[in-house]
């Protein structure tokens, strides 16, 4: 595996009858990192995972490894590591016969089969039928599967999901690990405690477009104002004039389009004497829902923003 890959996803679109479940999405991951690709429920990550693994095809636009589509690549799970699906193995087979079949249909070293079962822990319980299995046992199992061909690129759904925590350390320090061999590694996931603690990138979507891409550090670094007034009707009307973005957030308001210092002198110009003035650094979370609006933040928790009516 010495070439690195990356994945490029430029103005990808996908219509389904009359709901457009991805529009116009261009993103890319690199080689050396672990990607964290999120979205609210319905925000369009399953699709784009399915065209880029050449499952669904696309109503416009391109999605590519290296520049090759999945369907156009010659050894694809050399390519192309994926783990989907942590039910979809065949319960009377034993984990080493279900991926022995793989290695065999690949022209896969069988050799591989071990060492990949080893390398996530499983090697001891290789003869067990997986019918047998927990689900977070399924889940590595599922791993073992997308590194049999020893790929330049990961493609991971929900990794972390069913582990327990001593698990959830495990694969933090495996994903970190492949990472750091080189590898691209693309992990969807809806927790976002989990990503803040896996990933060194995220892709964020919501309503099938993109709303950030970039580092933790940058999407945490958001800053807003929360202010407030005992005559908050007119403190309202001044930011507005000013062309300010307000929402409310709890007792106060939101204003992320200007500093404190301004907002302080925009309420000293129209004679509003504030009582709450101060800057706060936005968390993951809330730096996420301020992307995805009002719609639920991964992990289903509602949003706590309220615009302002006009």
């Amino acid at each position: 595996m010495a070439t690195q890959t990356s994945i490029n996803v430029s103005h990808l679109s996908k219509s389904f009858g009359s709901v457009e479940a991805v529009s116009d999405l261009s993103f890319s991951v690199q080689p050396g990192q672990v990607t964290g690709f999120l979205g609210p429920n319905g925000a369009g990550k399953t699709t784009t995972l399915r065209i880029l693994l050449g499952l669904v095809a696309a109503s416009s636009g391109s999605a590519t490894f290296g520049g090759q589509t999945y369907r156009e690549l010659p050894r694809p799970l050399a390519m192309v590591g994926t783990a989907l699906e942590a039910s979809s193995f065949h319960p009377g087979r034993t984990a080493r016969d279900h991926l022995a079949i793989y290695a065999t249909a690949a022209a896969i070293d069988r050799t591989r089969v071990d060492l990949v079962l080893d390398q996530v822990g499983l090697g001891g319980l290789s003869r067990r039928r997986v019918g047998g299995y927990s689900l977070g046992m399924r889940q590595r199992l599922g791993l073992a599967f997308a590194l049999l061909g020893d790929p330049r690129v990961l493609v991971l759904d929900e990794p972390i999901n069913g582990l327990d925590p001593e698990g959830i350390r495990w694969i933090r320090a495996f994903l970190r690990q492949l990472a750091e061999e080189g590898r691209t590694v693309l992990v969807s996931s809806h927790l976002l405690s989990e990503v803040h603690q896996s990933v060194d990138s995220a892709v964020i979507i919501s309503r099938g477009r993109l709303v950030y891409e970039g580092s933790l550090a940058g999407l945490e670094s958001t800053a807003r104002v929360l202010v407030d007034a005992p005559d908050r009707a007119g403190l309202v009307a001044a930011l507005r004039a000013a062309g300010a973005a307000i929402e409310q957030v709890g007792a106060a308001l939101s204003v992320a389009s200007l500093g404190a210092a301004e907002v302080g002198a925009i309420a000293h110009r129209a004679g509003v004497s504030l009582s709450l003035l101060n800057t706060e650094q936005a968390g993951l979370e809330d730096a996420f829902l301020a992307l995805v609006g009002a719609e639920s933040p991964p992990g289903g928790v509602p949003a706590t923003t309220e615009r302002i009516p006009a």
